[in-house]
Formats: structure tokens, C-alpha cells, sequence
């Protein structure tokens, strides 16, 4: 029962399991669960439900990585942590705000361009901690990464509109 839980935890519910872009796939689920923390709860949403997202995600890594090679394409909980870190430094601008669409576009799309990048450290990360942290870590990075770029956008070319 528990390495059922645990499968079932770093896929998503299933959504690991999506024949191609499984990554994609993961992140684009991860928009309305980022959308509710958000809007409900503003930054504090965002950074609680990363926060119980990663442990779990490293708990349950651990044992779905002792029957898989290093981060398979099941294990999606990294890129939900890291989607909905690339909101934190926006959060607050998007508490009770059913206006930012854009906002979720933007954020999905350069968290998907640095998850696929990988620039330092999201590179060592992935590449030399081969355990459940090294899975977890490089999409932590992308999602910090993420956040700050979608933050200087919107602070200052006022291109995103609120």
C-alpha cells in the first residue's frame, strides 16, 4: 500500500503517466492548485502548499526511486513544487484577482523554459545528487528562477496586466 501511495503521490494522481511531456503536463495541472493558493491565500498559499508538496514529493521519490532509474518521467511532484514557486514572488498581486490569466501563462511558460534549460545550480542538481533531493532541487531552482524573472516582468515593463 505505501509504494502504492507513494507512485500515486509523485505522478500527480496519474498525471506522470501522460504518454508524451509528462513534465508539461504536470506543470499545466499544477495551474489551478497555484491559482486557489493564490487567490485565497496569496503568498502564504503558495509557499505552504510548495512546502507540503516537496517533503512529500522527497518522501515518496525516495521510495519510487528504488524501483526506477534516476528521475523517471512519473514523477511529476517536482514540477508541481517548482510551478507553483515561480508564483511566490507574485502572489500577493494575485490574491482575489480572477483578472491574471496572463500572469498563470507567463509563470507556466518560463517555469517550463527553465525546467528544460536547467541553468546552475538546477543543472548539478538534476545531474549529480541522484537521489530524491537531486529530483526535487533542479525544479526548485527552475521555479526560483522563474518567480524572479516574472516578478522583474511585471515590476518593470508593466507588460503583464493585473
Amino acid at each position: 500500500m505505501y509504494k502504492f501511495l507513494c507512485y500515486t503521490a509523485v505522478s500527480g494522481f496519474g498525471v506522470g503517466y501522460f504518454p508524451f511531456a509528462s513534465g508539461t503536463a504536470g506543470s499545466f495541472a499544477t495551474l489551478p492548485f497555484a491559482f486557489a493558493a493564490a487567490y485565497f491565500y496569496g503568498v502564504w498559499g503558495i509557499i505552504a502548499l510548495a512546502l507540503f508538496s516537496f517533503i512529500i514529493g522527497v518522501i515518496a521519490s525516495k521510495e519510487v526511486l528504488k524501483y526506477t532509474k534516476h528521475d523517471p518521467s512519473i514523477i511529476i511532484i517536482d514540477e508541481v513544487v517548482g510551478q507553483l514557486l515561480s508564483f511566490a514572488l507574485v502572489a500577493e498581486s494575485l490574491h482575489n484577482n480572477l483578472h491574471a490569466w496572463s500572469v498563470y501563462l507567463v509563470g507556466f511558460l518560463l517555469f517550463r523554459l527553465f525546467d528544460i534549460w536547467k541553468p546552475q545550480p538546477a543543472k548539478w542538481a538534476d545531474t549529480k545528487v541522484l537521489n530524491a533531493w537531486g529530483v526535487m532541487l533542479d525544479d526548485v531552482f527552475a521555479g526560483i528562477y522563474a518567480s524572479i524573472v516574472l516578478y522583474l516582468i511585471y515590476t518593470y515593463t508593466g507588460w503583464l496586466v493585473w
